[in-house]
């Protein structure tokens, strides 16, 4: 098992990565949350068939009876519709002010689950076990936590950090190809913006299997990077924005297609690729860099392009979290592994676009 250590003073956590880590997690969280009664799980109806019940029983038998809360799948389901519903089943349950709330699943659970863990009287104590790749390596870890409006995605939402993040690498057993290579567009994000040898390290396993053999180590260098980046900018004002690589482009093609058709890490592989090829014209980003991206992308059956015209993406871009008043920051890669925030006007957007 490897722990990484989120270094956020009074909000510092640990993050735990193993290998059959799940039966063990109610000890864990009991001993982190120790005048906890009772829990709450946070889940959905793809993860909580094949793992609910055996985090019910660990928690349980730490002396935390826990009520499981299933919301649909998918990220229709990360709505305030959606958290009113999870808020009132949680308030039914009974949970108090010093007990806890854990979710099990991927991104859509972790950042609706930690909003609503951030939300129910007024604050109570949250537990992330994550189930996907993508939220192993990204969404769980930091403290962000939201859903959607109608306007754009995660404009609802709170820095909550959770008491602890328990990542059980086996439980990607069950993990569709695709929502394989969904996460993984984010792993490569890492690579891009920071860790060359990690993009390479990547571009170079012969097959999922060789991939899957290595998840740990892959899992453990993500989170290692983003919780230095974090302990640097908690609340998201400056070095922080670099994990934003691929996501403003990204994010208004998943709304484009209203969340239907594209997942969050196929919308970050065109982001990343688009933004980097305009980058190479403008002379911003050595040449080759974009291909580099394009070549890994495609090895995963991940797509570099939407299909619709980027004009059309503007008004979505324009709701965008990231904006700040006239002006918007996009994040350009001066090499491999290396990458850095670049505040431009929002006119000049559309020459970011090609």
């Amino acid at each position: 098992m490897e722990k990484i250590h989120v270094d956020l003073g009074k909000h510092a956590y640990d993050i735990e990565i193993g290998a059959g880590l799940l039966p063990t997690i109610g000890a864990k969280v009991a001993a982190l949350v120790p005048k906890a009664s009772k829990a709450v799980i946070v889940s959905d109806t793809n993860v909580a068939p094949l793992y609910g019940e055996a985090l019910q029983k660990s928690l349980t038998e730490a002396g935390l009876p826990a009520t499981i809360v299933t919301i649909e799948a998918g990220e229709q389901s990360k709505n305030m519709q959606v958290l009113s519903n999870v808020l009132e089943q949680i308030a039914e349950s009974g949970l108090t002010r010093s007990d806890v709330l854990v979710t099990l699943g991927g991104g859509v659970v972790g950042d609706l689950g930690g909003f609503a863990a951030a939300s129910f009287m007024r604050g109570i104590a949250f537990v992330q076990v994550p189930t996907s790749l993508l939220a192993q390596i990204d969404s769980s870890v930091g403290g962000k936590v939201a859903v959607d409006l109608k306007a754009g995605k995660n404009l609802a939402g709170a820095f909550y950090q959770p008491k602890g993040v328990f990542i059980d690498t086996d439980l990607l057993a069950t993990l569709p190809t695709r929502f394989l290579h969904d996460g993984l567009a984010e792993a490569i994000k890492y690579g891009c913006i920071q860790d060359e040898a990690l993009f390479d390290k990547i571009a170079n396993y012969e097959n999922d299997a060789e991939l899957l053999a290595d998840i740990g180590s892959v899992v453990a260098t993500c989170c290692a990077i983003k919780a230095r980046i974090v302990e640097q900018d908690e609340f998201d004002t400056g070095l922080r924005g670099i994990l934003n690589f691929g996501h403003t482009l990204g994010h208004a093609v998943e709304q484009h297609y209203s969340y239907g058709e594209y997942t969050h890490g196929e919308g970050v592989a065109i982001g990343m690729y688009q933004i980097t090829k305009r980058t190479e014209e403008l002379g911003m980003t050595p040449a080759g860099t974009a291909e580099k991206i394009a070549n890994v992308l495609k090895k995963y059956a991940l797509p570099i392009e939407a299909g619709v015209e980027k004009a059309l993406l503007l008004d979505t871009m324009a709701k965008d979290k990231k904006k700040s008043g006239n002006s918007i920051t996009l994040i350009v890669l001066d090499k491999m592994g290396d990458g850095r925030l670049h505040k431009i006007n929002w006119q000049e957007v559309p020459n970011y676009l090609g």
